[in-house]
């Protein structure tokens, strides 16, 4: 297993969380000790091993979340760390789909980096769950993010406009409102932890604007013109105030990439 693709398929066949964060690490620093020949063209599988817990359900029903203490506590850690582990295979994904793009190793650089972070919220989280007597697979899950790699499988432009500009770029607007209501409700162990994600959460958004910019440079296309057409092409729905500024404008994310894409349903406070 001597290039960086092989390790990414590696990771995306190993279904056990756990064994999943510790060979993000193992593989992570390999690449950057010198110990893999390359990017490589290993190809990719089409979907992540899972283990048989959690079963995958339609979003709409899935557990009622709460910010207190009990059952809606244990559903919203249990959503976040399935989140985050989504987020690890979607990181090793695009580090291993698109090595025919010859992307500079700074690229590869980044997204390890995005991996390691990734592995690192899923453990916190899953700790917490465990401090709560819960399990990651004790409720049920859906299979969102994953759809959104599926529909994004054929071009890095794709994958960085929906996963790091918009999931991610979602994440930074919602999540500072979660830890308000967390810390309200005296979960400070929660509240901290998701600090933590929103702080790496803002320089995901970063390597994705970083990464979008270079390719579209590299094609010759102008690329606010090419993220909204991707985003009307790609992702399902339309973006939704309010947004958190301050961290999209750190991840170098102009608000003419985001303001006029706003659901007309919907006004610039994020009412109906």
């Amino acid at each position: 297993m001597n290039t960086l693709s092989a390790a990414a398929a590696d990771i995306l066949v190993t279904a056990e969380p756990a064994g999943k964060c510790r060979l993000t690490r193992h593989h992570a620093a390999r690449w950057r000790a010198g110990h893999m020949d390359g990017p490589g063209s290993t190809i990719m599988p089409a979907r992540p091993r899972r283990p048989d817990r959690p079963v995958l359900m339609a979003p709409r029903d899935m557990p009622r979340r709460s910010y207190g203490a009990g059952l809606g506590r244990i559903a919203l850690l249990h959503a976040l760390a399935h989140i985050e582990l989504n987020a690890i295979d979607l990181a090793w994904d695009i580090i291993g789909r698109f090595t025919a793009e010859s992307l500079p190793r700074a690229f590869y650089d980044d997204w390890l980096g995005v991996a390691e972070e990734e592995a690192t919220h899923f453990e916190m989280l899953n700790g917490l769950l465990a401090a709560s007597g819960a399990a990651y697979g004790d409720l049920p899950a859906h299979d969102g993010l994953w759809q959104a790699a599926e529909k994004t499988a054929d071009d890095v432009l794709a994958r960085l406009a929906v996963v790091p500009l918009t999931l991610e770029a979602r994440g930074c607007d919602t999540t500072p409102a979660t830890i308000a209501k967390l810390r309200r409700n005296g979960d400070e162990a929660t509240a901290e932890a998701l600090t933590v994600i929103a702080r790496d959460e803002t320089g995901h958004v970063a390597a994705g604007m970083r990464w979008f910019r270079h390719v579209a440079a590299g094609r010759g296309i102008d690329p606010k013109a090419e993220y909204h057409r991707l985003l009307a092409e790609r992702y399902r729905g339309a973006l939704k105030a309010p947004f958190n500024h301050a961290a999209r404008a750190q991840a170098g994310m102009p608000r003419d990439w985001y303001e006029d894409q706003i659901s007309p349903a919907r006004g610039e406070d994020g009412s109906a």
